[in-house]
């Protein structure tokens, strides 16, 4: 028998009924899995897929990024970043270039295409925006956002005093393969005497 996945409504009565005061990590994921559906819904009815839309919308602000710096600022691996690329590039939204001073770069750059979905889809995420913080102060609002940003300083500074950074795919199928290793930073290599 095939499961359907949650509704928002199964999200919102599984923290009201079974786990209310369950960890704050699991309570902004559940809150944005709700804002990411109302946004797929909506980016659906234009044929748009989510992955596209994280594409567009960075490089509606920044067109001319590199493969690797798009990858970076979506917060995908490169695998998945040259996927999606590939199939905006044959959906007309996107073209992937080389420069000729540098031939070992792909830049992505939006076509005119792309840059007109950004009429019809933008006005769809402010929608989903004001929906959820509809009823809300903005006094509120303010205290959320100031409470959310305190988080990222707080992971921010956790990460760069653990020395930690995210594995690539291939290096986590390593790790399984090998037992579990922690994985630092590379430390910088120092140049002159010691």
């Amino acid at each position: 028998m095939k499961r359907e996945p949650a509704t928002t409504q199964t999200i919102l009565r599984h923290w009201r009924e079974a786990v209310p005061d369950d960890r704050l990590a699991h309570l902004v994921k559940d809150a944005t899995r709700a804002l990411v559906r109302a946004l797929q819904m909506r980016l659906a009815e234009h044929g748009v897929s989510f992955g596209h839309w994280t594409f567009l919308r960075i490089l509606w602000e920044g067109d001319g990024l590199t493969q690797r710096e798009l990858s970076e600022q979506a917060g995908v691996m490169e695998p998945t970043t040259f996927s999606a690329l590939k199939a905006m590039e044959r959906l007309g939204y996107i073209s992937r270039r080389r420069r000729a001073g540098d031939r070992k770069k792909v830049y992505v750059l939006l076509t005119s295409k792309g840059r007109r979905l950004r009429d019809r889809l933008v006005p769809l995420a402010e929608n989903v925006n004001r929906i959820a913080v509809r009823g809300v102060r903005p006094a509120d609002i303010a205290v959320t956002r100031g409470v959310l940003l305190t988080i990222i300083e707080n992971m921010a500074r956790d990460e760069q005093a653990a020395d930690m950074r995210m594995p690539s795919t291939r290096e986590l199928g390593r790790l399984k393969a090998g037992g579990r290793k922690r994985l630092r930073r590379k430390a910088p290599r120092h140049s002159g005497a010691r």
